[in-house]
């Protein structure tokens, strides 16, 4: 593989059970030092595309390259020790201790073991945790053990499914700042996750998958586009200001009155700069204002009631 090789790269990918199909005609690509959202709910086929990436069943049509081989081929043992994989349910065997399992995962994948306890660590594990037996964990515990699992050999290619599950606002927030290092120094991350406000700001380019088909893909930016949903300017005013609720409702856009004394006006992405100027204009007694975006959750939405739709 050359620096530009695509670390995956799916063309009109379907995985059939039957008259059933749980991936259809899906056109993927992910690069070296990409940070990839793939939202959807269950049932969508996002688990079913990270088995055919990982080899762990074979296409129906299509063609699939990961690191530059077929992942169901001769070569697919090989490939997947340079691939980390946190499974959304995970089973360890509760009576080996947290560094015992971590060993044992590590001469699985051919792994030096000597970094383990750094490893570790740097997922949140104390020292006297990984001396305790993995049935006395907690589902955050195990969640960070599996986390250190899939990091194991420093992967070229991470899959995570669901990986925030259990984890405190900390330790979410630790992970995420994992999953950065890791981008910067190239690694491909594919997150899977319900968690969608979460993903805001984490992932570089979000695939929105339902009935095993993409409907979506794009930056934050390039989605918001694609939505067109109205963009929500806030307004804090002092109590009682009636004449300025009056004002804002001749300003164009939809007014709606929120707890506090917020004031919220719809209006189009192309209209927000416009909208403001207005407001300026005004010179009301505002007290603070914000901008809001449409959120991942509202577009997730917004994509698959049109995918209904059609």
């Amino acid at each position: 593989m050359t620096a530009t090789t695509p670390t995956v790269d799916a063309a009109g990918v379907s995985k059939r059970y039957g008259d059933r199909y749980a991936v259809r005609g899906v056109d993927l690509t992910l690069g070296a030092g990409e940070c990839v959202a793939l939202v959807g709910h269950n049932g969508a086929g996002k688990s079913s595309l990270i088995k055919l990436m990982l080899g762990l069943t074979t296409l129906t049509e299509g063609t699939l390259r990961v690191l530059g081989h077929d992942p169901s081929g001769r070569a697919g043992t090989a490939m997947r020790r340079r691939i980390g994989f946190l499974p959304e349910t995970i089973a360890f065997n509760p009576s080996m201790t947290g560094r015992e399992c971590l060993d044992f995962y590590a001469r699985l994948k051919g792994a030096p073991p000597a970094g383990n306890p750094a490893l570790l660590e740097r997922v949140g594990l104390e020292p006297e945790a990984v001396r305790r037996r993995i049935g006395t964990y907690s589902k955050g515990m195990r969640q960070r053990l599996g986390l250190a699992q899939a990091l194991l050999g420093e992967p070229r290619l991470l899959f995570l499914d669901e990986p925030t599950t259990g984890l405190d606002p900390a330790l979410r927030q630790s992970f995420y700042d994992i999953v950065r290092g890791l981008r910067d120094a190239g690694t491909t991350v594919l997150l899977c996750s319900h968690a969608l406000t979460e993903l805001e700001g984490q992932a570089d380019r979000v695939i929105v998958m339902n009935r095993g088909r993409k409907v979506a893909e794009g930056s934050l930016a390039t989605l918001r586009t694609l939505a067109q949903l109205p963009v929500r300017i806030r307004l804090t005013l002092p109590d009682g200001s009636t004449d300025a609720v009056e004002a804002l409702a001749g300003l164009g856009g939809s007014l709606t009155r929120l707890a506090g004394g917020v004031v919220e006006l719809a209006c189009a992405n192309d209209d927000k700069v416009g909208m403001v100027r207005r407001l300026a204009c005004r010179d009301l007694p505002v007290q603070d204002i914000e901008i809001v975006q449409p959120s991942l959750d509202e577009m997730y939405a917004h994509f698959l009631r049109r995918e209904a739709a059609e």
